[in-house]
């Protein structure tokens, strides 16, 4: 630590350099990413679509695009494992390429977060007002998803026990609402022939059915992000270099074997598929649900999916907050003196205060334009495959010249080819999510749209500001105490 000045700055200094307290075990790091990844979201949000594109075949994407992160996941360990910093993405990639690189892909990966807040937000409030029983208006739901956010903020502030806590709760909540539901649907309720998952049902597409198939991809690439939030609090987790890698493995491997067994749950269990592969029923799974478990079995499933949905937002909010800090630690970022403090519960309270505003700010803005939900959530989820890609590249490059991973977790000799397949994948999945749609230009081009406004900004931000020509205290990256 550096020498802290004596007289009356001496308070100001000893709060500016409080550290973290390493207060998150195992269990709790790979909570918070399963919980961040959240399969009982991204199969309540995409079951029905993805049976009208691809049929029940689609389930199939779940397991192609766990494996391709799986090897995202392990490049991402052996960096996280040798550098164990807050942060997760931004400090990996000013490492592994430098402070302009990791800028834009710290940037996007920002934005894409915040989006992804939103949308899981507007997304419960829905849940919630089932559950209370009151109109499913604009405004209400609104302020429904406003109270969530601020809930959810009250938490994080409380300290990192209680986001620990609650993550703990939420993964026990997705493990009642995903795996033990897929269960009793597969042992009680089961009317279809295991067989149904290659029948596709007279889907297809102007490619024929490859290209419907294809265009179900959003299944699993929505599915799998979130594992990365275990190396966000790097600095909070007990022994990080060796814990961190197995909690992200933990987080995609629980999360394929869960998805899969509620989406063949939902598809079993169903008479009549056809109607949902047409179309006919829009929202499948409250009607698949009230079918097996009655009024009353919903209502109680509901609780447990909202209180899985909450923990969800707490894990992504406290995943941004670090980002924050992080940044603002390296004074990147407008007001970086102010977000770099951890309060004296040993949580970033000023990040975490922006952390739940910007996402409050895009849901006023979907309240008063409400188609563009969906076309936002799309970018979120290139946003973040681009982000994690440069982390893959900057890795690649790094191997290339020379550099061989010296943390306490490695691949050894197979991490070049795991690193190459990895960014294969990658690209692949950017390539099938930048796909045009229907409608007009800008419906057919949001995704790229909104990717060319968030790099554009952020860049012309960092060429005219310069935030990485500041000077700033970087004891962080220095590994002696990164592993403490």
């Amino acid at each position: 630590m550096s020498t802290i000045p004596s007289g009356n700055t001496r308070s100001t200094a000893e709060h500016e350099e409080r550290k973290f307290k390493r207060s998150i075990g195992l269990m709790s790091n790979f909570s918070l990413g399963f919980t961040y990844l959240s399969p009982l979201t991204a199969v309540y949000s995409l079951f029905a679509l993805a049976m009208t594109l691809a049929g029940p075949p689609s389930i199939w994407w779940i397991l192609i695009a766990a494996g391709g992160q799986l090897l995202v996941a392990m490049v991402f360990g052996e960096v996280a494992s040798q550098y164990p910093i807050t942060g997760g993405l931004y400090p990996w990639s000013r490492i592994l390429w430098g402070k302009k690189y990791a800028w834009i892909a710290a940037w996007v990966y920002l934005w894409a977060l915040v989006v992804t807040i939103t949308s899981i937000a507007e997304y419960s409030s829905t849940f919630v007002a089932s559950l209370l029983g009151y109109e499913q208006t604009a405004i209400n739901l609104l302020m429904t998803s406003v109270v969530l956010l601020l809930m959810m903020m009250a938490i994080n502030l409380s300290g990192t026990k209680n986001l620990a806590r609650v993550a703990r709760i939420g993964f026990w909540c997705e493990i009642v609402s995903v795996i033990a539901l897929g269960i009793y649907l597969l042992l009680f309720h089961r009317m279809q022939p295991i067989s149904v998952i290659f029948d596709s049902m007279g889907v297809s597409a102007s490619g024929g059915y490859t290209g419907a198939f294809m265009s179900a991809s959003l299944l699993g690439l929505f599915m799998f992000f979130g594992f990365e939030a275990c190396g966000n609090v790097a600095e909070e987790v007990q022994n990080p270099s060796r814990k961190i890698p197995v909690a992200m493995i933990l987080s995609i491997v629980f999360g394929a074997i869960s998805a899969v067994i509620s989406v063949l749950g939902y598809l079993l269990s169903y008479p009549n598929l056809h109607d949902i592969v047409s179309g006919k029923i829009q929202n499948p799974i409250p009607e698949i649900l009230n079918n097996a478990l009655g009024p009353m079995g919903e209502k109680i499933f509901i609780v447990v999916a909202v209180i899985a949905m909450l923990s969800c937002i707490l894990s992504l909010q406290a995943a941004l907050s670090r980002l924050l800090f992080s940044f603002s630690r390296d004074k990147m970022l407008p007001g970086s003196r102010w977000m770099a403090k951890i309060s004296k519960h040993d949580v970033p309270d000023n990040a975490m205060i922006v952390s739940c505003a910007l996402p409050l700010l895009i849901c006023i803005w979907v309240y008063y334009q409400p188609d563009n939900l969906a076309r936002i959530t799309a970018f979120a989820v290139v946003g973040i495959y681009i982000s994690f890609q440069m982390v893959v590249l900057a890795a690649l490059r790094k191997r290339l010249q020379g550099w061989k991973p010296q943390g306490e977790w490695s691949i050894g000799r197979w991490g070049i080819w795991v690193n190459i397949l990895a960014l294969i994948y990658g690209l692949s999945g950017i390539y099938l999510l930048v796909q045009p749609g229907e409608g007009s230009f800008v419906d057919k081009w949001i995704v790229l749209i909104g990717l060319f406004i968030v790099v554009g900004s952020g860049a012309l931000y960092m060429f005219i500001a310069r935030p990485f020509s500041q000077k700033s205290n970087e004891q962080h990256y220095d590994l002696s105490t990164a592993k403490e």
